[in-house]
């Protein structure tokens, strides 16, 4: 029996979930995007999965680097979001960041952030699924996180 596509994107919509942008970079080519969906996948070892379009111009980036970034964006940041959900081809320009262990750009202003080294990538319908393996991770313990339900941004009230 085959979900209606509309009412399950509604419903998807319902669950509230942080915002990330996933960030890359090979051989001086370095990009991002928007990605909502990012969770922990497992604590030994630490891996993290994201999915990401296989529409996306920057999976051949992630394929070539064998690594990224997840940033965790701040409540302060939808702006970032908007920015590296656009279809803008360089998007880190005039974003302030600097270059993480594994080579790829890490968001200034973050809640947080997890260096990731490709462990492997699935097929998974019109996404792939990327694990990641961390290497480096650090956070602003003095920061909240942007969330994102329902097409709107919101934050943490507690």
């Amino acid at each position: 029996m085959s979900v209606d596509t509309s009412l399950f994107r509604q419903v998807l919509g319902r669950f509230a979930s942080g915002v990330t942008v996933v960030t890359m970079a090979h051989e001086g080519v370095a990009s991002g995007l928007t990605v909502s969906a990012f969770c922990s996948l497992s604590l030994n070892p630490s891996y993290i999965l994201v999915c990401i379009d296989k529409r996306s111009s920057t999976l051949e980036l992630i394929r070539q680097s064998g690594s990224f970034v997840v940033n965790i964006l701040s409540n302060e940041q939808s702006d970032l979001s908007n920015h590296f959900a656009s279809k803008l081809t360089d998007k880190l320009s005039g974003i302030p960041h600097r270059i993480g262990s594994l080579g790829a750009p890490i968001l200034d202003g973050t809640l947080a952030y997890l260096e990731c080294s490709l462990v492997k990538e699935i097929d998974g319908g019109d996404h792939y699924i990327y694990i990641g393996e961390v290497q480096h991770t650090d956070l602003a313990e003095d920061k909240t996180p942007l969330l994102y339900y329902h097409g709107k941004y919101g934050q943490f009230a507690q």
